[in-house]
């Protein structure tokens, strides 16, 4: 436990002030997170991260996740999508030139896991960097981090029927309703105090989602973790396990928020 609230604190101590500064040093730091998580998709399926395959997922991963303004400098007929499959071939082509030692299942993990990783992410500084992206950032976070809060302590205090016990066997239906209750009140709360340019009774409503979406999330990240045998999907966190243990549910929330129309 001591080790847990050390990490914790010295994260925030180092990613609050990122998040306030915001611009090309929110950039660089969603960008870092997403080359550490699709570094973690490779170690859990035990592949080589020195490796041809780790270079175009890497990459892959960052096309997705860097700010649209740094793809002005393609011409006309090219966007960061056409990019992306360019990379996404030619992980096609190494189960070519593997001979199948790389195959096509492979590709298609690297492909989803890119994706997944570099859009989240993406969205997490697309967020902070809109006007009052600051304040709607926050809203995430009070209602994700709430919802995490909310369904470990009520799950644990009166949790009796489990959730999904074939895939994350503490998670309970208990739990999983009181966080979206909590997630509700903390977002009214929230809107309350701190003005986000955006209808309150809306941001309210959308917290109940937002919590379903995020716990979902976690439950995806748990069913990948429970297929690949580990129990965390890496250790850059002592205490906390890795990038994608603790934004599983943001990598969901996030572009949710954005696809809504709420930046």
């Amino acid at each position: 436990m001591k080790q847990r609230v050390i990490t914790a604190i010295v994260a925030l101590i180092l990613f609050i002030p990122i998040v306030l500064m915001g611009g090309i040093w929110m950039d660089v730091l969603v960008c870092a997170f997403a080359a550490v998580g699709i570094s973690e998709i490779f170690i859990m399926k035990k592949q080589i991260i020195v490796s041809w395959d780790f270079i175009l997922a890497l990459l892959a991963t960052l096309t997705m996740a860097v700010p649209d303004s740094f793809f002005k400098f393609l011409p006309a007929f090219l966007n960061k999508y056409d990019i992306f499959y360019i990379f996404v071939m030619l992980m096609l082509v190494r189960t070519v030139l593997s001979k199948n030692k790389v195959t096509f299942d492979d590709a298609g993990v690297y492909t989803l896991a890119a994706l997944y990783i570099g859009t989240g992410f993406h969205f997490m500084a697309a967020i902070r960097n809109a006007h009052l992206g600051l304040a709607i950032l926050g809203y995430v976070f009070a209602v994700v981090w709430s919802t995490d809060i909310a369904a470990y302590m009520v799950g644990r205090k009166i949790g009796k029927h489990k959730l999904w016990p074939v895939i994350s066997p503490n998670k309970t239906w208990e739990g999983s309703i009181g966080a979206v209750i909590c997630a509700v009140i903390i977002a009214a709360i929230y809107v309350t105090l701190v003005p986000t340019g955006r209808n309150n009774a809306m941001m309210i409503v959308l917290a109940f989602f937002l919590s379903i979406v995020g716990q979902m999330g976690d439950l995806v990240e748990s069913a990948y973790k429970r297929f690949y045998g580990v129990k965390d999907s890496g250790k850059i966190l002592p205490g906390h396990g890795g990038i994608l243990d603790r934004f599983d549910s943001m990598l969901f929330v996030l572009p949710v928020v954005a696809f809504m129309g709420i930046l």
